[in-house]
């Protein structure tokens, strides 16, 4: 690899772990969106059938974050675990605000080029071990995203829909770019 090419591949990882922290900060908005706009009474209404609550399923997001983290980069202080049958939604939103952070410092590591101590996405104890890279933030996403959509489909089937100016609003990109702290919006560095 020449010299430029080592430049150009050590800008593209610094990019990358940049957009990387800053999806990640969009993608948490999301859920606290959800979160502050959630009828109260949806919190711990039981679905029916062994469905989790829609408190179970937060506790579950940040939970599953955590552990991510604690196998991942344990090197971080790693928050503590919520439990599904006790927490508020103000509860939620504190550790969901902890655990997105520390996989903001996760990525920014994995995938920032600076030479952080995150080699592997170890996503649970079961699984392979993957090399960082994009796959790890879209996992990441995917299991996040997976778990907001369960969140809509209960709220509306337990008689308490969301309304359509917040469903519709957590795809407003540029509105979660700019209340995560990025005023250029999504591919802009700021």
């Amino acid at each position: 690899m020449t010299m430029r090419q080592h430049k150009v591949h050590t800008h593209l990882r610094t990019q990358l772990g940049r957009a990387a922290v800053q999806i990640f900060a969009a993608n948490d908005r999301m859920n606290h969106i959800l979160i502050e706009h959630l009828d109260p009474a949806a919190w711990r209404a039981k679905p029916p059938g062994k469905l989790r609550t829609i408190a179970a399923i937060f506790t579950h997001m940040h939970n599953v974050r955590c552990k991510w983290v604690r196998l991942t980069a344990p090197h971080l202080k790693i928050p503590p675990q919520l439990h599904r049958a006790h927490c508020t939604p103000r509860q939620a939103r504190a550790g969901l605000a902890k655990s997105a952070a520390r996989c903001a410092e996760m990525l920014a590591e994995a995938l920032g080029g600076c030479g952080g101590r995150v080699e592997k996405f170890r996503r649970d104890g079961w699984a392979s071990p993957w090399p960082v890279g994009p796959e790890m933030l879209c996992y990441m996403l995917s299991h996040e995203a997976h778990h907001r959509g369960q969140v809509c489909m209960l709220a509306h089937q337990l008689g308490f829909p969301l309304p359509i100016r917040v469903t519709s609003g957590i795809w407003n990109w540029e509105k979660l770019w700019k209340e995560c702290g990025s005023p250029g919006g999504p591919g802009y560095d700021s």
